[in-house]
């Protein structure tokens, strides 16, 4: 795996946002940890809603607080993978199964440990933002996920189902 930092969206990544964005659409894929990526039509207009959610003052009343960062491989300046952390889960759904940090890693990048590597760097700013620990969820069949979770320290506490769908919940002590 190649070194990634996580940075802001900023417009100059503003075609690669796009890119990935067409990836996930193309595939059909879910993209977690983004956001309003796939109802955004542009780069802007995405980047504009993060900034948005930054602030309790601009934060839309049904949202939560969140910082939403790229995972830039440094070796080429691309971006591999998004990921975001929510200020707090004191929301119906994020307290159930959302959790404090939600990510996703560009369909061609998986299976090269950027998911690990992301999650380690956003429970750093995490810590530094104050929280003590941190829910993170995913599919009970996302073994990858799982393994990424459980890298970082997750520790298992139950699966709850929703929609049909079963999603594990794990916590981890910053």
């Amino acid at each position: 795996m190649h070194q990634i930092k996580l940075i802001k969206p900023t417009m100059a990544y503003a075609n690669d946002i796009m890119d990935y964005r067409q990836e996930f659409l193309d595939l059909g894929d879910s993209l977690d940890g983004c956001g309003s990526l796939r109802a955004c039509s542009t780069a802007e207009e995405w980047i504009r809603d993060l900034v948005m959610l930054e602030s309790l003052d601009t934060c839309p009343k049904d949202k939560v607080c969140s910082d939403t960062y790229l995972a830039i491989r440094l070796s080429d300046d691309s971006i591999v993978g998004i990921i975001d952390f929510r200020h707090h889960i004191n929301h119906p759904i994020l307290g159930v199964w959302g959790g404090h940090i939600g990510y996703s890693v560009r369909p061609k990048e998986r299976r090269k440990g950027y998911a690990t590597e992301m999650l380690k760097q956003i429970l750093v700013k995490c810590r530094l933002h104050g929280l003590e620990k941190v829910l993170v969820t995913c599919n009970n069949d996302n073994v990858a996920s799982k393994k990424t979770i459980i890298a970082n320290g997750g520790i298992y506490e139950n699966t709850v189902l929703v929609e049909g769908d079963k999603k594990e919940r794990y916590w981890i002590n910053l």
